[in-house]
């Protein structure tokens, strides 16, 4: 009897009969773009997506034939019919929307930012997010993405996993040095996801940009999977780190304590 495809690994599906190459490159062509590269060129787009000018153009000229895309002629940028597809994972999938009103009162009772996030490769991908009178300068919104590495949010999702499949991704990852305090090292990374894996949260301080510091834990759902992980960023001139952990970590694993009695598995 032939295997159901949905059934075998997703690495093992690529390749296959099953596999539409083209639309792979589409939905990469799609998803390049952003604040930095908000109407790349076409060469430039074919740099994003590894692949040549000719595989770039033909599923620039679909994106832009099917109305994701608009174009002068020489620049390409995404048109709002593009929000239909993040539309589709926000109104499916319980998580965001039963997070949002939780993370909206933590922001409102901290006067701070407060985020929920998945892992996606090698990055957090942000999936709900309040944003507090104190803005950040990061910019952050529903569908950034911040490198695993070296942000809290991803060190608690690393910390989640086997250590041998965090171990693995941690090597693998590139790992740029950002600002003066990103830790970098596979080493040292690895022991910031072990202690977090100890102490059940992670720490960020100006690792990702200077003069910001963050806390998150994972968040579980029913059956204690952790299915996500929630944070709040604080500016560094507002308090010391020890002082940011100890006022804000109660009130962060409150709302997530909240939010795991609501979740059930996926």
């Amino acid at each position: 009897m032939r295997k159901n495809p949905l059934d075998l690994p997703k690495k093992t599906l690529v390749g296959s009969k099953d596999f539409v190459t083209a639309l792979q490159k589409g939905m990469d062509v799609l998803t390049c773009f952003g604040r930095g590269v908000s109407r790349p060129t076409l060469s430039e787009v074919a740099l994003l997506t590894g692949t040549s000018p000719a595989s770039a153009r033909r599923s620039l000229l679909t994106l832009h034939a099917l109305g994701y895309l608009e174009s002068d002629g020489k620049h390409f940028w995404v048109t709002p019919k593009a929000l239909l597809v993040a539309r589709s994972y926000l109104a499916s999938r319980p998580t965001p929307s039963l997070a949002q009103p939780l993370l909206d009162a933590l922001s409102e009772r901290t006067r701070e930012s407060a985020s929920l996030g998945k892992l996606l490769g090698d990055d957090v991908i942000i999936i709900a997010r309040s944003t507090a009178r104190r803005s950040l300068s990061t910019g952050l919104g529903i569908g950034s993405r911040l490198p695993a590495y070296c942000s809290a949010l991803g060190r608690v999702l690393l910390s989640s996993l086997p250590p041998p499949d965090a171990a693995r991704r941690i090597n693998a990852m590139p790992r740029p040095r950002l600002t003066v305090h990103t830790v970098c090292s596979a080493r040292a990374v690895w022991a910031l996801v072990e202690r977090c894996r100890s102490e059940g949260y992670a720490s960020n301080d100006g690792e990702l940009e200077l003069g910001v510091r963050s806390i998150a834990v994972p968040v579980y759902d029913r059956e204690g999977t952790t299915v996500a992980a929630m944070s709040i960023a604080v500016r560094s001139e507002r308090m010391e780190q020890a002082e940011f952990s100890r006022n804000f970590l109660p009130v962060l694993r409150k709302a997530r304590d909240t939010l795991a009695h609501r979740l059930y598995k996926e």
